[in-house]
């Protein structure tokens, strides 16, 4: 297994369990940086990594008119911002190749969305940004099928290299989360996270936007943990009733503590198998 460094700490073989959280996207930098600041403080207390997560352009919402959040060159400079004064790494998504450069300036972390998981142009061309890259399971996709997307950032040279797990389809508005995805995508060689809140989302199932079964998260992130990732990746939000977007999905703000801390007991009874 290989482990993969992000700022001053490593995630896999063994490593604490490590997060990647915050709002969906940017909404605001002061609601943002409560949000991360909150994250960084209960993670703190917990002995857990900490990696600030928003997108700075959702750009596959369901409708037109949905909220993609402040765009390229606004949305870097609010994440660099709040990379300097809570002092934590960063990850964020890219949606094309032009992208990558300038987000790689910023974020830690590259993160390819699942339904770009495939796209080999983009793939090789973050494995060339000396960054960290995360990639999303396709929600169409097997979990073999992931040895493709390693071999394609192998290709461009990138060995540090995140495999998330989102959930696969199952009929129409609906995902289900397959615990065999995680022993079989971290026999690949590198970490696995996963993505306990876009796991329990409902694609499309608001008609405009996408529903979700946010009750469902706790019980999805300690089988996960249990499943042996090494990470969590989770969208958390103060008033999600309030979020620009995936609120129905997003973990509230304080209820966020409880819940690392049941994973952390799980983590720590299954990390010393998984070494």
């Amino acid at each position: 297994m290989n482990t993969v460094q992000v700022g001053n700490f490593s995630i896999g073989n063994g490593q604490p369990l490590a997060l990647l959280a915050g709002p969906c996207v940017l909404e605001g930098l002061d609601r943002c940086l409560l949000i991360g600041r909150t994250i960084k403080e209960i993670t703190g207390r917990l002995g857990i990594p900490y990696v600030f997560k928003a997108s700075f352009d959702k750009a596959n919402r369901s409708s037109f008119n949905g909220f993609r959040g402040p765009g390229l060159k606004k949305g870097l400079e609010m994440l660099q911002t709040i990379k300097d004064e809570l002092q934590v790494p960063i990850v964020t998504d890219v949606h094309t190749e032009e992208q990558i450069e300038p987000v790689a300036k910023v974020a830690d972390i590259i993160q390819i969305p699942a339904f770009l998981c495939r796209q080999t142009d983009l793939l090789y061309a973050a494995a060339q940004s000396g960054a960290v890259v995360n990639v999303k399971k396709g929600q169409f996709m097997a979990p073999g099928d992931m040895r493709n997307v390693v071999d394609k950032l192998h290709e461009g040279g990138c060995s540090q290299i995140l495999l998330t797990e989102r959930g696969a389809s199952f009929g129409y508005n609906n995902l289900v989360v397959d615990m065999r995805t995680f022993p079989i995508m971290r026999s690949f060689g590198y970490p696995v996270v996963f993505d306990g809140t876009h796991s329990v989302q409902l694609p499309g199932g608001a008609g405009t936007c996408s529903a979700g079964n946010r009750e469902f998260v706790p019980n999805l992130v300690r089988a996960a943990v249990g499943a042996g990732v090494d990470a969590l990746f989770m969208e958390v939000h103060d008033n999600p009733e309030e979020a620009l977007c995936d609120g129905p999905n997003m973990v509230y703000l304080d209820k966020l503590e409880d819940l690392l801390k049941d994973a952390l007991a799980i983590h720590e009874v299954v990390r010393k198998h998984l070494q």
